[in-house]
């Protein structure tokens, strides 16, 4: 199915010192299904100079793993990874954590996250001689990781890396967290049964009855080994940039980012919302799931009930079939249907997170007014979307995005709304109880806190299609490939 809303990212778990470290892990993973569905894998590792054990797959955590792959998972140490394809196609070969056996021992490799010098770096690194065996730019990390030659070791590879990262690494003695300058993603430290554990989200932490310890704070390497853990901060020091959007969409509510609450943030943006877009209806209707504490805010401030008249199943995984002209909107139907007794002869409020091409959030329209909703009126608990992210979310380019193309007037009418009305910045930023300079907004003021050149990557590309093959004219060629005399 072609996404119409923002993909999600990624997850990462680890644990260290634990005797049932993957059980935990897959326990992990499932907390933390929400952030990647595509394909989900777990490394593990005993003691020293013991083999790393890997189990990776296509699909949900509960398709990727059966009692008997647990099994085989033993070790007291464990990476996993649950994946959303922001860079690399949505193949096997690119599912996550990543493993290699190089001169520096066994590694092993987890990221949420994007690297804006991929293309750069990858470039250096073949131009070296490294064979990539994947598309993904964590492949790179681990590259640099394993240059014999470079100089500082791991800290010093890492340095070289730009963008987004929140990484979870395991080597021959360690479980090693990883959180950019900029801390773009989120990482948090917690503590279960005397062993360490590692966690995108902290909701992990509360189904596996772990403590809580606090966040990896931007720019720090946690090394965590048997005496214990340290911590380093190698990178230059950057201005705070946290993705906004994990507040908005896509953090589980139960989480909770710089001490607060995700869904009391949803509900306090609902409030702001409703006093920057007052409106008089008979009736609140949240876009399950996302939509559902910021349209209890809403209608907890204007005094209007709040109903579910959108019943989501969760139980439909991704799609293939493309709608025709008998279910032209299939792709929407199967994932909401509408309570139509409820809606009918009423005037709606509709509270979703955000729109992005528009697709789906007109065909909730359709489909109220299909129902016999006497007016719609659709409230949006963020900005309008207007530029892409390049730092590990799927927005798309500028000119794919409704509110990059459309003034908010015309975004009504394409909708076919009654009324539209968008949190501003501000309230949104307001409604986190935090500091506007604490938040990357890229997508949606276009302030984007690490450089991005598309240009490069284009430059790199065509350069790659106009390689010399092996045979080439210009190259001697070796004697088992020279016609006989």
């Amino acid at each position: 199915m072609k996404h119409h809303k923002p993909t999600h990212e990624c997850g990462v778990f680890a644990v260290f010192g634990h005797p049932n470290a993957a059980i935990l892990t897959y326990y992990g993973l499932f907390a933390l299904q929400h952030r990647g569905q595509e394909s989900a894998g777990i490394v593990t590792a005993n003691g020293p100079n013991t083999p790393f054990v890997r189990h990776v797959d296509m699909g949900l955590v509960s398709q990727v793993f059966s009692p008997e792959s647990l099994e085989r998972l033993k070790g007291t140490r464990a990476i996993g990874h649950v994946r959303y394809s922001t860079t690399g196609s949505s193949k096997l070969i690119n599912a996550q954590p990543l493993m290699v056996d190089c001169s520096r021992g066994q590694l092993a490799i987890a990221h949420n996250g994007n690297l804006v010098n991929a293309s750069e770096l990858r470039e250096e690194l073949e131009f070296k001689g490294s064979i990539f065996q994947t598309t993904v730019d964590s492949e790179i990390i681990l590259h640099l990781m394993a240059q014999p030659q470079e100089p500082g070791g791991v800290l010093q590879a890492l340095c070289r890396i730009q963008g987004a990262f929140s990484l979870v690494m395991m080597g021959e003695r360690e479980v090693i967290g990883v959180r950019d300058p900029f801390g773009f993603r989120p990482l948090a430290l917690g503590k279960v049964d005397g062993a360490y554990v590692l966690s995108s989200e902290t909701c992990a932490f509360d189904l596996i009855h772990a403590e809580y310890i606090r966040e990896i704070e931007p720019g720090e390497v946690v090394i965590i080994n048997e005496h214990g853990i340290r911590s380093e901060f190698p990178f230059r020091a950057e201005k705070k940039a946290f993705c906004i959007f994990e507040y908005v969409y896509f953090a589980r509510p139960d989480s909770v980012f710089n001490g607060t609450n995700v869904a009391r943030v949803r509900t306090e943006m609902g409030r702001e919302l409703a006093r920057l877009h007052p409106v008089e209806a008979d009736i609140v209707v949240p876009v399950p799931d996302s939509g559902n504490y910021a349209a209890f805010g809403l209608a907890e401030e204007l005094g209007i009930p709040y109903h579910h008249a959108f019943v989501r199943n969760h139980y439909i995984g991704r799609t293939f079939l493309q709608p025709t002209q008998l279910i032209r909107d299939f792709n929407v139907r199967v994932k909401l249907n509408l309570i139509k007794e409820a809606v009918e002869g009423k005037r709606v409020v509709v509270v979703d997170d955000s729109i992005v091409r528009g697709t789906t959030a007109r065909a909730r329209v359709i489909n109220l007014r299909e129902a016999g909703a006497k007016e719609v009126h659709m409230r949006i608990s963020c900005p309008p979307h207007r530029f892409a992210c390049h730092y590990g979310i799927d927005f798309p380019d500028p000119e794919k995005l409704l509110a990059n193309q459309c003034t908010i007037d015309q975004i009504r009418d394409y909708l076919g709304a009654d009324s539209i009305g968008y949190l501003d910045v501000a309230s949104m930023v307001r409604a986190t109880g935090q500091r506007m300079s604490h938040f990357c907004l890229a997508c949606f003021n276009g302030e984007y806190p690490v450089p991005v050149n598309p240009s490069v990557d284009k430059f790199i590309m065509e350069r790659r299609q106009n390689r010399p093959s092996l045979l080439s004219s210009n190259c001697k060629q070796p004697e088992l490939f020279q016609s006989p005399s």
